[in-house]
């Protein structure tokens, strides 16, 4: 059985008898459960949990987090389950192994999905206990530094997905000093060749740097004693190899110019004790303007307090400081862990801060359709960095880089995000799709009835707002094809003289049954969304009515839907003809998107009727409100304020100017291509009539 002594001892230095007694019967019971079990490297798997429970046991874990790390893989690999983990060692332990483990009963259509589904799981679980992910990254650390035995595709996937989620996940928890190692680890499993050439350089330019820091460092710590600030420590630091690679690789530098970067680390006792510091290095070398950030007023989102300046050194070199307390380099390294070990109003603050992440993540798992689209919106969350906003109450607010109006909306409440209309920035109006700065002061004005627009989907960011827009979007889909879906029912029943009213509950319950779905409005929805043809839905119906339709029941359309222009998302125009009101039109089902709308001349529409039958009989309502885009083309002479011309014609016939593009053909001539909103043909004839008064118009038509 595997040395478990060390382990033991470690544990007894902050954890009762009973506790650790406790532990060793966990250790013995995962032993027996795993016995014969070899890992890859050859070792007992039981080494696995033990070296899980001992990278948990030097963050000085709880004993119920220690214990389901040892128990952590039974559920998965053995044939112990949770109600038995319950009965021996609890319920609060068996909901931890239960979270890290993975779904073995259900069966998933692709790995990806699989994987997704059981990150979706672990993160729902580390939603109510956040101790199921310090389990789970002390789990995926130890197989993290015995990944060489894998498989080299297995070790790339896993490596991958270690930098693409595990390391994001440590970073926001706080825990620098894994994410470093997660970095440093992947990177050398996916890049392994790019990994070794970058270490050897690493270590060769090293040397010539040892006597410049420690130049820097005594001259910065003489300053500090002589103002007084006996305790403290000073060290230069190097970026891990991770970060190097990053570095040179986004901003294509090469490693000399980031290696020229000298960066420092100061410890001092007290916070007042970090702003006297800094003041001694101002002095000391002189700072890069803007390149001072406070992070202990305003903390990061993980709680990370410090502060951060940029000097320039001795010769010209630039040095990056950090200066915190004791208490916030414990948090910066250990992060949300550092909450078991010194219950301090810091720790305090970043176990909040997780949780108001945790509860972000239920609402996103709230609104997503799927396990993919949930950790799509997980990772845009993850890998981001913080900008710092003021409400109009001067509460600050964080979000990630590119952050807009509409992503603080969201952040602030839901129905604020949802009702959003426009917003202030600095007290002045400004576009929702703004990117937001540091320090600015955003106010969202909202207005009742107003919904999300799909629009917003193209510039917001974070993962709360997106997977609201999304949900939104879909419930109003639903409605708007269930509606649709009947219309075109009763539209191809009212060829043959039937009533939707003249069909029974009974006959209504055998149809929905013999396609398979559970209801009469699912039945609708996919008629809606082109999934199922009206025409055969109808012929199926008739089949199940036991009398004939009455001779002298007349449709009123004749199979013809009528297009009321606000349909919205399931009666799209076509941008290939741009129908407007007046025109004759036809409808194309399009499989998951429902009519598309053509006008009756479009090339489209001529083929589709010939290989397809996908085309339906629709006519414009006679009261359509609404402005329908559509392009006029313009042969004008080139001359000074031509455009304004042309655009003043526009604007003086009511219509708006979507787009405008301008084609020269030769020194002499353009041709502009308008893309404008108007009503309907009235509506554009006039339009066109006075760009035609405009002198330097030789030629005008309307566009495809």
């Amino acid at each position: 059985m595997f040395d478990f002594t060390d382990l033991r001892d470690q544990l007894a230095l902050y954890l009762t008898q009973e506790q650790v007694e406790a532990i060793t019967q966990a250790y013995m019971t995962a032993a027996k459960a795993h016995e014969g079990q070899k890992r890859y490297t050859g070792e007992p798997y039981i080494s696995h949990p033990v070296e899980v429970a001992r990278i948990l046991a030097g963050m000085h874990m709880d004993h119920q987090c220690i214990m389901a790390a040892m128990l952590h893989d039974v559920i998965e690999d053995t044939s112990i389950d949770k109600s038995m983990i319950a009965k021996r060692f609890g319920e609060k332990v068996a909901e931890l192994v239960d979270g890290v483990s993975k779904l073995k009963q259900i069966t998933f259509e692709s790995k990806e999905q699989a994987q997704a589904e059981n990150f979706r799981k672990m993160m729902l679980a580390m939603a109510q206990d956040i101790r199921v992910i310090l389990i789970k990254l002390a789990d995926r650390l130890h197989n993290m530094r015995t990944l060489g035995a894998m498989p080299t595709e297995k070790r790339r996937r896993i490596a991958l997905e270690t930098l693409e989620i595990y390391a994001p996940i440590a970073y926001r928890l706080g825990m620098n000093h894994m994410r470093v190692e997660f970095e440093d680890l992947g990177f050398a499993a996916l890049y392994p060749l790019r990994y070794r050439v970058l270490k050897e350089s690493v270590r060769r330019a090293r040397g010539n740097r040892k006597a410049l820091i420690r130049t820097i460092e005594k001259e910065i710590r003489k300053r500090l004693h002589d103002k007084g600030i006996k305790e403290c420590s000073v060290w230069g630091r190097e970026k891990h190899l991770y970060s190097l690679y990053n570095k040179m690789h986004k901003k294509r530098l090469s490693l000399s110019e980031v290696m020229d970067v000298y960066a420092f680390r100061i410890i001092v006792k007290k916070s007042e004790d970090c702003y006297l510091a800094l003041g001694v290095v101002h002095n000391t070398y002189r700072p890069i303007a803007r390149r001072f950030k406070d992070y202990i007023a305003i903390p990061k989102t993980n709680g990370y307090q410090s502060l951060h300046t940029t000097l320039i050194g001795p010769h010209g070199v630039p040095i990056e400081v950090q200066i915190r307390t004791e208490e916030m380099e414990e948090l910066a390294e250990n992060g949300v862990a550092s909450h078991w070990v010194y219950k301090t109003a810091e720790t305090e603050t970043a176990h909040i801060h997780t949780r108001e992440w945790l509860k972000g993540l239920l609402e996103i798992q709230k609104n997503t359709g799927n396990s993919l689209e949930f950790i799509e919106n997980v990772k845009i969350d993850l890998f981001s960095d913080a900008v710092y906003v003021f409400t109009p109450k001067g509460s600050i607010l964080s979000l990630p880089q590119g952050a807009t109006p509409v992503d603080f909306a969201y952040l602030v409440h839901t129905d604020i995000g949802n009702a959003c209309v426009g917003c202030k920035i600095d007290r002045r109006l400004a576009p929702l799709s703004t990117r937001l700065r540091n320090a600015q002061t955003v106010e969202i004005i909202t207005a009742k009835g107003a919904h999300p627009n799909p629009a917003w989907l193209s510039f917001a960011v974070t993962g709360k707002a997106r997977s609201n827009i999304r949900h939104w979007l879909k419930s109003q889909q639903c409605s708007e094809s269930q509606a649709l879906g009947k219309r075109l029912i009763q539209s191809a029943l009212a060829q043959v003289n039937v009533s939707l009213d003249s069909i029974s509950s009974k006959n209504w319950h055998s149809i929905v049954k013999d396609f398979s779905l559970h209801s009469l409005d699912e039945l609708y929805e996919e008629v809606g969304l082109g999934k199922r043809m009206a025409p055969l839905v109808a012929e199926r119906i008739m089949t199940y009515q036991e009398q004939k339709a009455p001779e002298n029941l007349t449709p009123k359309k004749q199979g013809v839907l009528m297009i009321q222009g606000t349909e919205g998302l399931v009666v799209n125009y076509a941008k290939c003809c741009y129908p407007i009101p007046g025109d004759l039109v036809v409808g194309q089902l399009n499989m998951g998107q429902g009519i598309v709308i053509h006008r009756e001349k479009c090339p489209k529409v001529a083929k589709l009727k010939r290989t397809s039958n996908q085309c339906i009989n629709v006519k414009w309502e006679e009261s359509v409100v609404g402005d329908f885009p559509v392009p006029i083309i313009v042969d004008v002479l080139n001359g000074r304020g031509v455009l304004a011309h042309l655009a003043a014609a526009i604007a003086d016939s009511n219509a708006n100017i979507i787009n405008v593009h301008v084609d020269e053909r030769d020194g002499r001539h353009n041709t502009v291509k308008f893309v404008v909103g108007v009503n309907n043909r009235s509506h554009l004839a006039r339009t066109m009539r006075r760009l035609r008064t405009v002198s330097e118009v030789t030629r005008i038509v309307r566009g495809k």
